[in-house]
């Protein structure tokens, strides 16, 4: 049978349907018992708590990122837990993080396991100082920090041997797991995991030639595969605690409004509803929280309320309206990013002028948002797949009314996230923090996750800004751009953030600007506006790189084609010696895809693009037609430079997302837009993400590097759109200036 409270979870129809069925056993699989070990800052290379008598002393030289007493578990049978201090949201980090630090550890790769951290400071990014899973940074920025773990865990492995056979530590070595001496000494890792807790921490140790890693770079199946693949794995979604009620919350229609009446009668008769609380929403609106056991009761009690909304004192953003005050805005002077002297352009032989125009997107994960709540008297957990723990614990004390301390945030891994899962606001979490609390108040004293609907999510707000670009161009008959004037106008995602202080200079959102003239030594002037509308915008995947890399992408093209030059060639003229990754990974696609030396089906095109985001530079070739007037993609040939590969076959895996979240920005219906201040669409059915049959070929490949490892949970996005419509533009004679692409 059905566990109680996940019955509950289901429309009654369904409950009543499963109750026939008594042979349904669906009861999750008990977790084993290595993953039950020590937490952040507990016991340092194995054991379980019963067994271990003492603590490892920490270097004084050392950080919390830096000590693997809260990264390296290791049980007596040998099993290697690996903590990672990034959420994981299907980017692979649970096996390659892991693979970083078992290469050091010269750990057996079978033995390895994973878990997610919390908000403990040990799980901070080693490099910006805060917990945080986001601009492609989580290799990048803690490959050395996995590698040094390893590696001071294994010197103290080495030491509690040494001591053990009472040799000196040089003689020894380590193989897959094991400690080898003189006179064919052998000793496992569980075996020495506890004296190896006695031995200092050292602060330096030396890392592997590249040369001889036997674990990074070599395609690994993905720790949780497993899992995933046989429906067993939780995410936030799934958690379940003693006692625990769900919440789902009545949302005003218009961001920011407030209710003026509501009638919850109806609501409280509904069988399984525990409380209904009228509660503060983020942005200074009012929401009406629904409590019941389960989601089915608690969304029956949503929809049986009656509510007015006063709506008088928002804004109500409409997107005619909004898209006319943009191109206003286009015209004016502003702050300027690039100061080129336009003075060629009025004589420029050849001349553009373009306007492109990006909608409103939702981030759309497949796993709504979530928060568990469990207030205690002694402080508060909370269970969420977060992108940044930290932050959201801190805002979940500021809420509750404790210290940051008294916050345990246990991250679960999520079901996608592309940045909503990362709110300077914190907004999810602080709203299931205000219910809990209200809950609590009311006489519920048990944990509640506030879940969020599809249609919460897609309405919900914070979503990739609108964005207009404008630009003339001035260039000779070879292609020589003479003056290139530029203005982009869009909401700033961090105006109002803890990133504002460093990240908005001179007004200019750096975020919105990024990936602008860069590989091409091109005389640009740019000016960006910042309207402020009552619209929640964030980060989307790619970020910025979202639009100007299409900008960017299909000018070049132009320029291109309006001076009979090949794209590539083309491409590879401007970017010179200067840029070489550019040049490799433009160059390997090319290469890869038969460009220039195979002839393409009747009806179909190349189409090319390159771009650099988070240090790591994609190129695609692509092959495309128009079938009925819809644009069509066919085969994707991606070239690759970040630099040393970890995982290839997660590279991989990140490409082919990417580029199909890519196409996703290029499809009739993915727009979000606004009609007197409502969000018009609701879900899938509105909302168009790609489906099965829009799935191209796709064949990855990466450039050879043994430097160290660049971000690949972005850069495979923002070239796919231009290579796409690049190729369309050669079939039709027209470049698609707006997104979704419009072809009629």
């Amino acid at each position: 049978m059905l566990p109680t409270t996940l019955a509950q979870e289901m429309p009654r129809a369904l409950q009543h349907l499963l109750a026939r069925d008594e042979q349904t056993d669906m009861t999750a699989l008990p977790r084993r018992s290595f993953l039950k070990l020590a937490g952040a800052g507990g016991l340092a290379l194995g054991v379980y708590p019963g067994l271990a008598t003492a603590q490892p002393a920490a270097a004084a030289g050392l950080k919390p990122t830096e000590q693997p007493s809260a990264f390296v578990q290791i049980a007596t049978d040998g099993e290697v837990t690996v903590t990672v201090n990034r959420l994981e949201f299907g980017q692979g980090v649970q096996t390659a993080l892991p693979m970083i630090l078992a290469e050091e550890l010269d750990a057996d790769w079978s033995k390895v396991r994973s878990q997610h951290g919390t908000n403990n400071p040990a799980y901070a990014d080693p490099l910006f100082g805060m917990h945080l899973t986001g601009g492609s940074n989580s290799i990048k920025n803690s490959y050395t920090q996995y590698r040094e773990l390893g590696a001071r865990a294994r010197a103290m492995l080495l030491a509690a041997a040494a001591m053990r056979w009472n040799v000196d530590v040089q003689s020894l070595r380590t193989q897959a797991g094991w400690v080898l001496g003189p006179g064919g000494r052998k000793a496992g890792y569980g075996e020495l995991a506890e004296a190896a807790m006695t031995q200092p921490v050292p602060e330096k140790v030396t890392l592997k030639n590249p040369k001889d890693f036997r674990i990074i770079g070599k395609p690994t199946g993905r720790l949780d595969a497993k899992a995933k693949s046989s429906g067993q794995q939780n995410f936030g979604i799934d958690v379940r605690q003693p006692g625990q009620l769900t919440a789902v919350i009545a949302r005003p229609p218009v961001f920011g409004a407030k209710l003026a009446s509501v009638d919850d009668s109806a609501a409280r008769a509904v069988p399984g509803v525990k409380a209904v609380l009228r509660v503060p929403l983020d942005r200074g609106a009012e929401g009406v929280a629904v409590i019941a056991e389960g989601y089915w009761p608690a969304k029956q009690g949503r929809d049986a309320l009656k509510l007015q909304w006063d709506t008088s004192n928002v804004e109500k953003v409409d997107s005619e309206r909004q898209l006319a005050q943009y191109r206003q805005m286009a015209q004016e002077s502003g702050p300027r990013h690039f100061d080129a002297d336009m003075g060629p352009l009025a004589g420029a032989p050849k001349q553009i002028e373009a306007e492109f125009v990006f909608p409103y997107l939702a981030h759309a994960p497949m796993e709504p948002l979530n928060c568990t709540v469990l207030i205690s008297d002694q402080g508060a957990e909370l269970w969420v797949g977060s992108q940044m723990p930290g932050l959201d614990g801190m805002a979940a004390a500021r809420v509750l009314g404790l210290k940051p301390e008294q916050i345990k945030v246990h991250v679960q891994a999520a079901g996608g996230g592309f940045g909503r899962r990362a709110i300077p606001s914190s907004e999810y979490v602080v709203e299931a923090c205000t219910i809990a609390k209200a809950a609590r108040t009311a006489g519920l004293n048990v944990p509640v996750r506030t879940l969020w609907s599809r249609e919460d999510d897609i309405k919900g707000g914070y979503y990739r800004p609108m964005h207009l670009h404008r630009a003339r161009i001035g260039f000779d008959e070879k292609g020589k751009v003479l003056a290139w004037d530029h203005v982009v106008v869009g909401q700033s995602i961090l105006a109002g953030s803890v990133f504002e202080a460093f990240q908005v200079k001179n007004g200019i959102d750096a975020t919105a600007v990024e990936g602008l003239r860069e590989p091409y030594p091109i005389p640009m002037r740019l000016t960006v506006h910042h309207p402020k509308l009552n619209v929640p915008v964030l980060w989307w995947r790619s970020v910025g790189s979202t639009h100007t890399a299409y900008v960017m992408e299909t000018l070049i093209d132009e320029i291109a084609r309006a001076t009979k030059q090949d794209p590539v060639a083309y491409r590879l003229k401007l970017i010179g010696d200067k840029h070489p990754r550019h040049r490799a990974a433009l160059q390997l696609a090319v290469e890869k895809s038969g460009y220039g030396n195979k002839a393409l089906p009747r009806g179909r095109a190349w189409g090319v693009a390159v771009h650099e985001s988070f240090s790591t530079v994609v190129a695609y070739v692509v092959e495309a037609s128009v079938k009925d007037g819809q644009p069509v993609l066919h085969r994707v040939t991606a070239g690759v430079h970040c630099n040393l590969v970890v995982n290839p076959r997660t590279v991989e895996a990140q490409v082919q997302g990417a580029a199909l979240m890519g196409l996703s920005m290029c499809l009739p219906g993915a727009a979000i837009t606004l009609k007197d201040g409502e969000v018009q669409q609701s879900n899938f059915g509105d909302y168009a993400v790609p489906r099965i049959t829009d799935m191209p070929q796709i064949a990855v490949h990466v450039v050879p590097s043994t430097d160290a490892p660049t971000g690949m949970g972005e850069p495979g996005l923002p070239p796919l759109a231009p290579a796409f419509a690049n190729a369309i533009a050669r079939l039709t004679g027209k470049t698609p200036r707006e997104l979704p692409f419009k072809l009629a």
